[in-house]
């Protein structure tokens, strides 16, 4: 009896433990059966902010609404973390919504309401407000075409007409301007005593359009890249014809999408580093409006002659590394071209015109955010595509060169002919 004692009181001390972990597991799978776990309720609220009904499909506010869904998701199922701790179907939606924050470039921080009932229709935007349904029916059914400018770096410039050019351009100038909008650009130095320029800051100004619009301007610099109209609305026009939608972060930057339906135009603005970038597709048909008004519009007509950095021919010689420059800031280094290669090749795999502006641009500026800035504006490119795309080889002046010891033949060209413009500035 002696023994029997001690050995009852260890059972009952090890059958005591072994029930509070059950409380304790009980407890940790409970919401499943016994707090009734509601994630169910969230599923549902996000199917149906996202369902067709919603208005969500409407591509001038998807980024915007997607966005503010999602994130509406996302404190719901954080509300639910209680009493839904043990749930499996919990844990693989927060699992779902890390996944879709990531894929759809949302940021975490931002408004959960759009401030419109789900389910409620967006109203109907009226032909006479719908480019593509005009567009149509003056061109029995056909589909118009479409071009695209984009201006990055510092910079770049490919015009509506498909040409490539390198520039210097310092200050205001103007890419577009016909009756329907107007878009000016300021470019700033990037490294002193260079001519190298990138821009700080994108006036758009959308011109008002009887029966569809008020005039509305948005302006993005270097310190501020809204996702609003300088009055406040991310809207306007009837039944939403002119619409703007954010993007978050990513390799290209975070980005403001301008979708003006109302004239079949497209424009994404970037912050990559210290600098923007801006791209836009609109319909041939309205650049006639644009050689009818007249003056400077680099889209249209491209850089004047006196603004080119033009490429020259050059002979044998070695390529050295750039200089470093005592000015620059601490974020800026010298790059050989081996380097400046090597960097571009980690975002751009295709060595187009796009991965050469790259290394053009790291040999330049030494700052390596303008490797991020090619790559957004072939983003960009992709993103809002002319009728007729030759991404790979737009019209330039040819170059002759010679040949450089130790480089692959097929990389002379292109290395010669950023080292011909890199000297061009310095």
């Amino acid at each position: 009896m002696g023994k029997s004692g001690p050995q009852n009181l260890a059972k009952r001390r090890l059958w005591n433990s072994i029930c509070f972990m059950m409380v304790l597991v009980s407890l940790l799978l409970r919401p499943a059966c016994c707090h009734q776990c509601r994630i169910q309720r969230c599923n549902t609220e996000y199917v149906a902010s996202t369902s067709p009904s919603s208005g969500l499909h409407d591509d001038a506010a998807s980024d915007v609404d997607y966005c503010i869904a999602l994130r509406a998701y996302s404190l719901c199922t954080r509300r639910m973390a209680r009493s839904c701790r043990g749930d499996l179907f919990y844990h693989s939606a927060v699992f779902r919504i890390k996944e879709l924050f990531t894929q759809h470039n949302c940021s975490s921080d931002g408004p959960t309401s759009s401030g419109r009932a789900a389910g409620t229709p967006r109203p109907a935007v009226p032909e006479l407000c719908d480019y593509e349904s005009r567009a149509a029916a003056a061109a029995g059914g056909a589909r118009g075409k479409y071009a695209h400018c984009g201006l990055f770096g510092d910079p770049h410039l490919r015009t509506f007409r498909d040409e490539f050019q390198t520039c210097k351009v310092e200050g205001a100038w103007p890419l577009v301007d016909n009756r329907y909008l107007s878009v000016q650009v300021t470019n700033v130095p990037v490294v002193p005593g260079s001519s190298a320029t990138a821009t700080s800051k994108i006036t758009v100004i959308f011109k008002a359009f009887r029966g569809c619009t008020e005039q509305k301007v948005y302006q993005a610099t270097t310190e501020d890249l809204p996702s609003a109209f300088q009055d406040g609305t991310r809207s306007g026009g009837q039944g939403g014809s002119l619409w703007i939608a954010e993007r978050g972060g990513g390799a290209g930057g975070r980005q403001v999408r301008i979708q003006a339906q109302y004239i079949g135009t497209s424009i994404i603005v970037r912050r990559v580093g210290r600098y923007l970038t801006f791209a836009i597709r609109t319909p041939e048909d309205q650049l006639g409006s644009a050689e009818e008004s007249g003056g400077l519009q680099l889209c249209l007509h491209g850089c004047p002659r006196s603004e080119l950095i033009k490429e020259h021919t050059l002979g044998s010689q070695s390529l050295a590394p750039a200089p470093p420059d005592p000015g620059a800031a601490p974020a800026r280094q010298a790059y050989t071209v081996e380097a400046a290669t090597a960097k571009c090749r980690e975002t751009l795999q295709v060595e187009d015109v796009y991965f050469q502006s790259c290394v053009f641009d790291l040999l330049t500026t030494g700052d390596p955010d303008f490797s991020l800035a090619a790559f957004g504006a072939l983003e960009d490119l992709k993103a809002l595509p002319p009728s007729r795309l030759r991404q790979s080889s737009p019209r330039t002046p040819p170059l002759q060169t010679g040949s450089s010891p130790g480089l692959a033949p097929g990389r002379v060209p292109c290395l010669l002919t950023l080292l011909a413009l890199l000297l061009l500035l310095l």
